[in-house]
C-alpha cells in the first residue's frame, strides 16, 4: 500500500506525519518502528497522526508515536508542526484549531510570521498525576541515582505537560551529563511511566538554555513540552519571570507561565522539509 507523508521538524526535532483524514492506514508498533529507521525507513523522533475528531466541538486527534512504537501523551514540537500541516494540507481553513490528545484538548495558532502559538494547558504539579512517587508535593525533590561509578543524589522538578517530566538546574548545559543522568532517571523507579528529563542553566530571569533527554527517544535537539516544563519549574523555585526565551540545541522558543492553574503558553516555528511516499 502506498501512503503519502510529510516531513517537518520543530527546531530540528523532526516528524513524519500521516493524514489520516483522507487516507487509511493501520499504525502498529511494528509499522512505527519500521518507519523510523533512519536506514531503512523514513526517520524520525517521532510520528504524528492526523485523525478526524471524536467530538463535535474538536477539529482534529492529534496521536504522536515516539521511534521505539510507543504511543506518547504529548509533544509540543509536533503540536507547531501539525497546526502547519493541516493548514498547508487545506484540512482546516482555520487559524486557530482545536486538537484531542491522549491528555486532553490543545488549541493550536498560527501567526501571521507563521509561528505557531499552542496553549499547553496547565502544567499538572501533583506526584501522583505526574506520575511521579513522593509523599507530598514539593517545589524541588531529592531522588538518588544509580550510576556505574556509584550513587548520586540529585535535585529535580517534577512536572506533567501531559508527558512526565524531571527538571534538574545545572550550571552548564555544554558540560551537563545528559548522556549519564538522562537515561538513568529517565527509568528511574520513582518515575513510573519513565520521563522526559530536562538540564537548564539560567542565563537570566528571562533567558535559559536547556538539554532534554526525550523519553523513548534519548537526547534530541528540542522539546517543546521540556521548554515548558523548565520554565515551570524555574517559576516556581523562583529563579525566572516570564516571558523566558528558550534556548534549544535547535533553536529557541518563547515560553510564559503565570502560576498554578494558568495554561503554558509556548511560541516558535514549525518547517515542512519535504512530501513522500512510502510502501507499508
Amino acid at each position: 500500500m502506498l501512503v503519502r507523508f510529510t516531513k517537518m521538524h520543530g527546531l530540528g526535532n523532526d516528524f513524519m506525519v500521516l493524514d489520516l483524514v483522507t487516507q487509511r492506514v493501520k499504525v502498529t508498533p511494528k509499522l512505527v518502528k519500521k518507519l523510523g529507521d533512519r536506514n531503512f525507513g523514513v526517520g524520525f523522533d517521532q510520528l504524528l497522526i492526523v485523525e478526524p475528531p471524536s467530538e463535535p466541538d474538536i477539529d482534529f486527534r492529534y496521536r504522536i508515536f515516539n521511534q521505539d512504537g510507543s504511543e506518547v501523551e504529548n509533544c509540543g514540537n509536533g503540536a507547531r508542526c501539525f497546526a502547519k500541516f493541516v493548514r498547508d494540507k487545506r484540512l482546516t481553513g482555520k487559524s486557530e484549531v482545536v486538537v484531542q490528545t491522549a491528555n486532553g484538548q490543545m488549541t493550536l495558532k498560527i501567526h501571521p510570521d507563521k509561528r505557531v502559538e499552542v496553549n499547553m494547558g496547565a502544567p499538572i504539579l501533583a506526584p501522583v498525576d505526574v506520575p511521579f512517587q513522593a509523599d507530598q508535593k514539593a517545589t524541588t525533590y531529592a531522588i538518588d541515582v544509580p550510576l556505574s561509578q556509584g550513587d548520586q543524589q540529585v535535585e529535580l522538578s517534577a512536572i506533567s505537560m501531559g508527558n512526565p517530566h524531571g527538571v534538574l538546574i545545572v550550571d552548564s548545559t555544554e558540560n551537563a551529563p545528559v548522556e549519564t543522568l538522562g537515561p538513568a532517571l529517565e527509568a528511574h523507579e520513582r518515575f513510573p511511566a519513565k520521563a522526559n528529563i530536562g538540564f537548564m542553566q539560567v542565563i537570566s530571569r528571562n533567558e535559559v538554555n536547556l538539554r532534554v533527554f526525550e523519553r523513548g527517544v534519548g537526547e534530541t535537539i528540542a522539546c517543546g513540552t521540556g521548554a515548558c516544563a523548565a520554565v515551570v519549574a524555574g517559576k516556581l523555585r523562583g529563579v525566572l519571570d516570564m516571558p523566558v526565551t528558550v534556548h534549544l540545541p535547535g533553536g529557541d522558543l518563547e515560553i510564559e507561565w503565570h502560576g498554578e492553574g494558568q495554561p503554558v503558553i509556548m511560541t516558535g516555528p514549525a518547517t515542512t522539509v519535504y512530501e513522500g511516499q512510502i510502501f507499508v
